[in-house]
Formats: structure tokens, C-alpha cells, sequence
């Protein structure tokens, strides 16, 4: 029966980034990898730019048309405007169009005043009202830990600088797009990258540790700031896929092919233990922490699918159990996690590696959880809508007796008999519990009956009143002679009382 199931199978060139780099790709950017989305989003960037401003030129060229034809009207007719003051006028609304047109293509946003700061300035604030976000423990602790990083390197003060400078202007650019402060980010990463690559001559492994103290010092600061922002739709799509979770709560293993036996001691461990890796994952700040979290999940699954098959585990074995363990985890606030990790991560990480390779996993899995039918589960469509609604269930005995050769299907089978066998119990319990009242009741009026006929019958035949009873030969009369055991009858022949006697031994 299992070797007709159709499982779920991703190839790994599907993977990868849709321009064929090499990189990972991912369902965020289209299919692509983080540098061909920013090389071909500064493209479309760029043309719309142009657009923009031939478009900006074209108006303003039809104005000064419109202008000078007005002009010509107004030169055949008396005015009493000086000419010269006219063509001061002109001259004025020329440059307000041009002033109009340089600011339509200026970024709104403001930039905080530039301030000269020593290396050890933790203790110094901003004036800023918002720098009381950056007083928490996290953010102390983090840039504690990143000045002690940098202490050591030549450059570490002018890092510093760099670093917090640009997290203290961040701020005010909160209320831009999370794709425009994802981009400010990605380009801070980028310049300061190649600014450390030229530093220590090409050692990447170096410049890595590096950006990674800065990611996690800049993420920490700026995370109430970038984390599921109010300019996006992040938290309607929480819900949405928690929902959808939800209603799914009956997939089972068999229906997704997943090869793990939950009856093993280890294989249960390992799957409880990547649980709770993907739901610790909110719980984290820094994008690479949380990015940790989906690696120890991922191999923990790889563990309990080694064990369970006595062989090691494949990339079509991985996907279908990272589903079912999303399934059953229902990680809060999914989507924005997601987000997160796509818009502020260090580039790189999630273009090549292991972190890289799982969250791109993990996203395969969250878009075949939104897009899940019955086809994808071996059901039919009649089916699927019945589990989904709820009038249905997998785990619920089958009415046509069609038996499950899975030990699972045949305790569910167990379970439901004892609970039908304890509802007829209970139906009899009722039935014997109601006969029992009745023969309460029927008893009641029986002893009702008894007293009422014991009464009617002391009414007809009253008592008769007893006569003083005769003398006996003896001389003594009955009543007396009745009355044996009454005080001081006959005490005259009796005999008389025994006595004590001591006994000498």
C-alpha cells in the first residue's frame, strides 16, 4: 500500500537561484538568491528612475509650452506689468518647477545630525527620545560584548563608529518600506564587507567573524524597530498560516510519507527536541541565532529519520518530515520570522552553507503548507474537504470495513470499540438507575396502601375494654400469677442468695 503512495519529492535544482549562480534561492525573492533580487531589483530601480524622470521632463516641457504660449497672448495685449518685472517672474517659476522636479526624486527621510563619539561611548546617549528602546539588557549586553570584540583589531574604533552611527540613524527611518530599510541594511553589510576585505587582504574567514558581531549588534538594537513592522502585512500573514496549520492538524505520518517510527524512545527524543528548536526560533533576536535554531531542528530530524531507517537519510526524506514537524509545532509569528531572517541576515549565510541550505528548506515547506491539497496527500478532493472542515477525520474507524494493516490504525480502531462499549454501559446504567426509581416509588405507595388498610381495619373493630380477672383454688388471681417478673412477687420462696466463699489454695 506504501509503495503506491505518492510522496512529496523537491528536486534540488529547484533549490537554487532561478538565474542559475549557484547560490540558494528563495520564495521571497522570486526564486532568487539575495545578489541577483539586489542586482535585479537596482535594475528595475533604475528604469523606473529613468521613466520617472523623462516622464518629469515631458510635463515640464508642456508647461513651458503652455507658459510661452501664454506668453505670446499676453505681449498683444496692454498690461501693466513692467516687462521687466515679468520676466523676473518667469525666471522664478522656472527654477520653483526645477526645485519641484529635484525634490520629487529626494529621499524625505531625515538623517540624525552627524556627532563625533569615542570607541568606549556606551555610556554616552543620544538625545534622541527613542535611544531609551536601545537601554534594555540585550542591547548593553550586546554592545558590551561588541566593543570587547573589537578592542583587539586596529580598525575596531572606527567599526564601532561606523556601526553605531548607523544604527542610531536607523531610527529615523521607521516609517520607510521594510524593503527600503532591508536595503539600507544589505548595503551597510556590503560596503563595510568590502572595506574589511581590503583590510586583512582577502581573509574571508576573518571579515565573516567580523560581520557576524556586527549583525548580531546591529540586530539586536534595531529589533523592535525592523522586526514586523507596522509598514508591512507580516502579522496577517502569521495568522493566516497559523490558521491554516490549525486546520491540518490531521495529517498523519502515512499521509506524508514520512519515514520516522514515533514508537522508538530515540526517534520520539529527536522529533520533541526539533520541535522545540523551530518554535525556540522566536524567542531569538540576531538573524543567525534564529537561523541556528532551523539548523539544530534540521538535524535532529536527520537523526530521528537514521534511526528510524538504519541508513542515512535523503533530501527527499527530509522535506516531507520538516513539514510534518512544522505541522506539529505551529511556530509562532512563522512568516515574520521568515522575513526577518530574509530582509537583516548577512547575505552570504543564506546564499551557500548549511544555514543557508535549511531555511531554504524551510521555506519549500511553509509554501507547501499554503498551497497542501488533496492531491498532495493521496486523497481524493471529497475527502479532503470533509478533514478540513471537520466532518471527517482520518483517525475515525472506516464505516465500509476496510482494515488498516498499520499497528496505529488498529489501536485507534481499539479505542473507539471501548468507547462505544462504555456508551452502551452507560445507556444501561441510566435505564437500571430509572427501574430502580420506579420500584422506589412503587414501594412508597405499597407502604401507603398497608397503613391506610391497617387503619380502616382498627376503625371497624375497636378494642374491647379487659374485666378484672377471677380468682383462682389457690386464692391468688390471674393477673397476679401473670405478673412474675414485677417487684416483691413471691421473694418469700426464694431462695437465698449465694455467698461469696474465699478460697484458700
Amino acid at each position: 500500500m506504501m509503495s503506491q503512495r505518492r510522496g512529496i519529492h523537491l528536486d534540488q535544482s529547484e533549490l537554487l537561484c532561478k538565474k542559475g549562480c549557484g547560490f540558494y534561492g528563495n520564495t521571497g525573492w522570486q526564486g532568487l538568491c539575495s545578489k541577483c533580487w539586489r542586482e535585479e531589483n537596482q535594475r528595475e530601480k533604475q528604469k523606473q528612475i529613468q521613466e520617472d524622470w523623462a516622464l518629469a521632463e515631458r510635463l515640464q516641457k508642456e508647461e513651458e509650452e503652455a507658459y510661452a504660449s501664454r506668453n505670446q497672448k499676453a505681449q498683444t495685449q496692454p498690461t501693466i506689468t513692467p516687462f521687466g518685472k515679468f520676466e523676473e517672474r518667469k525666471t522664478k517659476e522656472k527654477s520653483s518647477k526645477v526645485n519641484t522636479v529635484t525634490k520629487f526624486f529626494t529621499p524625505s527621510s531625515k538623517t540624525p545630525p552627524k556627532k563625533d563619539s569615542p570607541f568606549d561611548a556606551h555610556s554616552s546617549q543620544s538625545p534622541s527620545s527613542s535611544t531609551s528602546r536601545h537601554s534594555s539588557v540585550d542591547s548593553d549586553h550586546a554592545t558590551r560584548e561588541f566593543i570587547d570584540f573589537l578592542k583587539p583589531l586596529k580598525s575596531g574604533r572606527e567599526i564601532f563608529k561606523q556601526c553605531r552611527a548607523f544604527t542610531e540613524s536607523m531610527v529615523y527611518k521607521r516609517d520607510m518600506a521594510a524593503d527600503e530599510l532591508s536595503e539600507c541594511v544589505q548595503d551597510f553589510y556590503q560596503n563595510l564587507s568590502d572595506r574589511l576585505l581590503t583590510q586583512f587582504k582577502g581573509s574571508s574567514d576573518h571579515v565573516e567573524g567580523v560581520m557576524d558581531e556586527v549583525e548580531k549588534y546591529m540586530m539586536t538594537r534595531l529589533y523592535k524597530e525592523v522586526f514586523c513592522p507596522e509598514t508591512t502585512d507580516d502579522e496577517k500573514k502569521d495568522l493566516a498560516i497559523q490558521k491554516r496549520i490549525r486546520a491540518l492538524h490531521w495529517v498523519t505520518i502515512e499521509m506524508l510519507c514520512v519515514p520516522v517510527e514515533e514508537e522508538i524512545a530515540e526517534v520520539s527524543d529527536s522529533v520533541v527536541k526539533a520541535i522545540t528548536d523551530v518554535i525556540e526560533m522566536d524567542s531569538k533576536r540576531v538573524p543567525k541565532e534564529k537561523l541556528s535554531c532551523i539548523t539544530r531542528c534540521s538535524k535532529h530530524i536527520f537523526n530521528a529519520i537514521k534511526i528510524s531507517k538504519k541508513e542515512a537519510a535523503s533530501a527527499d526524506d527530509f522535506l516531507p518530515t520538516l513539514i510534518y514537524i512544522v505541522l506539529k509545532a505551529n511556530p509562532p509569528r512563522l512568516q515574520s520570522n521568515i522575513q526577518y531572517i530574509t530582509r537583516f541576515s548577512n547575505p552570504s549565510r543564506l546564499m551557500t552553507g548549511e544555514d543557508g541550505y535549511y531555511f531554504t528548506n524551510l521555506c519549500c515547506a511553509v509554501a507547501f503548507i499554503e498551497k497542501l491539497d488533496g492531491q498532495s496527500l493521496n486523497l481524493s478532493s471529497e475527502e479532503f474537504e470533509l478533514y478540513m472542515s471537520g466532518q471527517a477525520s482520518p483517525n475515525w474507524p472506516q464505516s465500509s470495513g476496510a482494515s488498516s494493516g498499520s499497528p496505529g490504525s488498529a489501536a485507534v480502531t481499539q479505542v473507539h470499540k471501548g468507547l462505544d462499549l462504555l456508551t452502551g454501559l452507560g445507556e444501561r446504567q441510566e435505564r437500571v438507575m430509572e427501574k430502580a426509581r420506579q420500584l422506589e416509588s412503587d414501594l412508597i405507595d405499597w407502604t401507603d396502601e398497608v397503613e391506610q388498610k391497617v387503619q380502616s381495619v382498627l376503625e371497624s373493630f375497636p378494642p374491647e375494654t379487659q374485666t378484672p380477672a377471677a380468682p383462682t383454688a389457690s386464692g391468688t388471681t390471674l393477673s397476679a400469677a401473670s405478673a412474675i417478673d414485677s417487684d416483691n412477687v413471691e421473694n418469700e420462696h426464694l431462695p437465698p442468695p449465694l455467698q461469696p466463699q474465699v478460697f484458700a489454695g
